[in-house]
């Protein structure tokens, strides 16, 4: 059996092939396995979109578990560790389990390679491994995150139960297209014949477009929706807001919900619930069936590390596009008006670092530009210049641990003088992960 040091090696060698659109590998791949993502279990819940998806999959997994099933969730990309990648009931497949499967792949991917076919990416190679884990496990449930895009996604080799695409906007624009319309095309390959696909995005160009292919799939389409346009093809989940509080009532198609806490912090996560509660109405109608109390139940066992969470006095955040930027400077406005705000902030070269640095800069009384610890971090310096125009206080500093004490010593004199003060890490979920290790060593005077 592989090592884990083995297992390591092999897919930091795997991720060296980088990003490769399409579906020929991954398909040929899980043929050779025995096409395991094909069999009469699972049901794929397939989750797509450019923000919330993560979200949104988590809560859908948490509230199945609670109501009795056994649940797959296969998110990425990971904080900590891959493994962290391929769940089930919120349980981390074992690292043991990763070599034996990964030893026993070796053959049919040099078997492929050897013929001509392109040798599978790190993410097309655990994405397989994940299927194949699933079926293996016969889990009832696979909540599916897209890795990226849609229609040439490895995880687009489902069929899955429904869709969802969460809302779209710019991101990942070198491999997507650079427009919001072919962004949208591409998510809107995981659309499935007669398969509903269910979406909580307010766009109209997107919605038009969703649409568009939803009609041309045949199928049912269902909008999640508060205040924004309504399609007239589609049916329609509404929610909305118990004025004062961070309660919503959810009124689905086959009854109403709530009122409804939103296990995650942030505004927007309450669109992700109600996008959640859409997704189990669709469950139950295909005859799985759970009740109010493992919905509500479900919900409070959420957990989803590093989007807006709170440790102490510190909010974690791995916002990296505009859309991220927006609903963590909306928070941030909202919930700690008042307070002064140190802001740690990293983003990779080939983010829009322009955009979200001018959505999250302005809510900073001092910004610590730091590195992210990745290839792509590029010329992480030049952040100095773009953040500027937006705060006056502003620090260099390269590694994440000092940035993380300075800031925990500005909060400090805040307090001293009376402030209420957050440190704000955000820009990149590299940086998050990073400061949650340091966070979580023992000792550290937040927990």
């Amino acid at each position: 059996m592989m090592t884990m040091e083995e297992v390591k090696l092999y897919l930091q060698k795997l991720s060296k092939l980088g990003i490769k659109p399409g579906l020929k590998s991954t398909t040929e791949l899980l043929r050779r396995l025995g096409d395991p993502h094909r069999q009469s279990k699972p049901e794929f819940i397939h989750i797509g979109g450019t923000n919330g998806k993560g979200s949104t999959a988590v809560m859908i997994a948490s509230v199945l578990e609670e109501a009795g099933y056994s649940v797959g969730l296969f998110t990425s990309p990971h904080l900590h560790c891959i493994t962290e990648r391929t769940q089930i009931n919120k349980k981390a497949i074992e690292e043991e389990v990763v070599a034996l499967l990964l030893e026993e792949m070796q053959s049919p991917i040099e078997a492929m390679v050897e013929e001509g076919f392109a040798h599978p990416t790190e993410f097309e190679v655990w994405t397989a491994l994940s299927l194949l884990y699933y079926y293996r496990k016969a889990v009832d449930f696979v909540v599916l995150e897209v890795g990226m895009g849609g229609a040439i996604d490895a995880t687009n080799v489902v069929t899955p139960l429904l869709s969802v695409i969460t809302n779209v906007s710019l991101d990942h624009q070198d491999y997507l297209g650079h427009s919001v319309e072919e962004i949208t095309i591409a998510k809107a390959g995981i659309i499935k014949k007669n398969r509903p696909i269910i979406t909580a995005s307010e766009d109209p160009t997107v919605l038009t477009l969703l649409q568009e292919k939803a009609i041309k799939e045949e199928a049912p389409l269902i909008q999640v929706v508060r205040k924004g346009p309504k399609l007239p093809r589609a049916q329609w989940v509404h929610y909305d807001i118990i004025k004062g509080k961070k309660e919503l009532l959810v009124e689905g198609l086959l009854r109403s919900y709530g009122p409804l806490v939103a296990p995650l912090t942030g505004r927007h996560q309450q669109t992700n619930l109600a996008t959640a509660v859409a997704v189990l109405e669709v469950v139950q109608e295909r005859g799985y069936s759970w009740t109010e109390s493992a919905l509500k139940q479900g919900l409070v066992k959420t957990n989803w590390p590093g989007r807006q969470e709170r440790i102490g006095n510190i909010l974690l955040d791995g916002a990296h596009n505009e859309a991220g930027a927006v609903t963590l400077a909306k928070t941030l406005q909202e919930d700690y008006q008042g307070y002064k705000k140190v802001m740690i902030l990293a983003l990779l070269a080939d983010k829009e670092r322009e955009k979200v640095a001018s959505l999250l800069a302005p809510e900073a009384d001092h910004i610590i530009v730091c590195r992210a610890n990745h290839e792509r971090a590029g010329d992480w310096l030049a952040l100095k210049e773009i953040v500027s125009p937006y705060c006056k206080s502003i620090q260099v500093i390269e590694e994440v641990a000092e940035a993380l004490q300075q800031a925990e010593e500005v909060v400090t004199t805040c307090e001293k003088n009376g402030f209420l003060a957050l440190i704000v890490l955000s820009g990149s979920l590299y940086l998050v992960a990073e400061a949650r290790q340091i966070i979580f060593t023992k000792n550290h005077k937040y927990l």
